[in-house]
């Protein structure tokens, strides 16, 4: 199980992001996470092929009211990183981020997702639903295997499953709404974790893991997390951005599941693509503020 760690001097002075880091261990590998600010927890979780720098602009005015907690998971960011792609799974991710709630004894969460840190965080909150008291669900998917995927995903699996050394920078660039161009010091900063291909092994095999058949790894949690969704009563926003091919049409589906989310404002937010913390993140720092205060835990 080779692990191999991104040299600290790749993320010196990165734009925007003055966040001193804090590290956990979870079985042999080192997890980086931000803890900024008191209060209420806020755990904001990122995907694919992203890390913590994603919500740059969303820790400082959430950490004024609330403890924002956003990790890096393994593969990812300041995290160690496995070389082998056969080391990552579902279960995998799933279990350490487990064990960095249970280890930090985090309790009434506020859980902020999108992409693969839905499916891994809507995992976990089946298994600890007791843990996490709002949700807020961003551009991302429940697949189950039971219906078939987009065919925006379907291109971008078989993208990144053809492509050995993945171009992050470029990767989130092209994931932008029209017109939104990220700065080359912004595409460094995401490219910081990852010096060469050995690096990339978690980010290349990622989507890879998206459950698409009914018996792929993963699948049954999902449907675990589709039944403890239709069930959740506790607050829950839907933000879904209005330029996203690969999770377009996902916030009816969440909204349609989720009894409480149907109590809440329907929220679209314009202008930004996939990756919507980095285009919007103050703007939606604001609706998840003004959520939490409609909704006291």
């Amino acid at each position: 199980m080779p692990i191999i760690r991104t040299p600290e001097e790749r993320f010196a002075n990165l734009p925007g992001y003055p966040f001193k880091p804090k590290y956990l261990n979870v079985n042999d590998a080192r997890v980086h996470y931000v803890d900024e600010g008191d209060g209420e927890v806020i755990l904001c979780l990122h995907g694919e092929p992203t890390w913590s720098y994603l919500y740059r602009h969303m820790i400082p005015p959430l950490s004024e009211r609330f403890r924002v907690i956003a990790p890096d998971f393994i593969g990812f960011g300041r995290s160690d990183k496995y070389t082998e792609q056969n080391e990552y799974s579902f279960d995998m991710h799933m279990n350490t981020l487990k064990v960095f709630i249970e280890s930090l004894d985090l309790e009434r969460i506020t859980l902020v997702v999108q992409d693969w840190g839905g499916l891994i965080g809507l995992g976990v909150l089946a298994d600890l639903p007791d843990r996490f008291s709002r949700l807020v669900i961003m551009n991302t998917g429940l697949p189950t295997g039971e219906t078939a995927p987009t065919k925006g995903f379907l291109t971008w699996r078989k993208y990144a499953e053809r492509t050995t050394d993945l171009p992050i920078g470029k990767i989130i660039q092209r994931s932008a709404a029209p017109g939104n161009q990220l700065a080359e010091d912004i595409i460094a900063a995401y490219e910081a974790p990852f010096p060469t291909e050995e690096y990339k092994a978690g980010a290349q095999v990622w989507p890879l893991l998206v459950p698409i058949n009914i018996d792929d790894p993963g699948a049954a949690q999902m449907r675990k997390s589709k039944e403890v969704l239709m069930n959740w009563e506790k607050p829950a926003l839907v933000a879904f951005s209005d330029s996203d091919p690969i999770t377009k049409g996902g916030d009816r589906f969440f909204r349609k599941i989720i009894p409480s989310a149907a109590k809440e404002p329907e929220v679209i937010i314009e202008r930004a693509g996939h990756f919507l913390q980095e285009e919007k993140g103050a703007e939606i720092a604001q609706k998840i503020i003004e959520f939490s205060l409609r909704n006291p835990i």
